[in-house]
């Protein structure tokens, strides 16, 4: 059973600053692309952003220009760094790979295989 943890989350003020982890297996993090995913009260579960096995980037949403994605391998180890945060950011945010080498369809939840259970940020007013 592959087991993706989040850790990061919390309360921050209007304007304030993040930065999520989420750990997993190194064989994942070698091997696939990760994605950040939010699921905010009442709302369906959303992109937010992705990381592919050679670095590249994509972001979704109001997350780009906010929001930074990167990885360490070695640590086995994806960041979501969040800045400039609104109360519209308030959600649980989750991690999840589909296993597969590129960020295509990453900007909905669907086809992932592993999901970790995810880290709440709330941003108060």
């Amino acid at each position: 059973q592959v087991q993706l943890v989040e850790s990061g989350g919390g309360l921050v003020q209007l304007g304030g600053s993040l930065r999520l982890s989420c750990v997993g297996p190194g064989f994942i993090f070698d091997h696939y692309s990760i994605g950040w995913f939010r699921q905010a009260p009442g709302k369906e579960r959303e992109g937010v952003s992705c990381i592919s096995v050679s670095d590249g980037s994509t972001y979704f949403g109001d997350s780009k220009g906010r929001f930074t994605i990167s990885r360490d391998n070695a640590k086995s180890t994806v960041y979501l760094q969040m800045n400039s945060l609104k109360p519209e950011d308030t959600a649980v945010y989750y991690c999840a790979t589909d296993l597969g080498y590129y960020c295509l369809g990453y900007g909905t939840d669907t086809g992932m295989e592993y999901w970790g259970e995810g880290t709440r940020v709330t941003v108060s007013s």
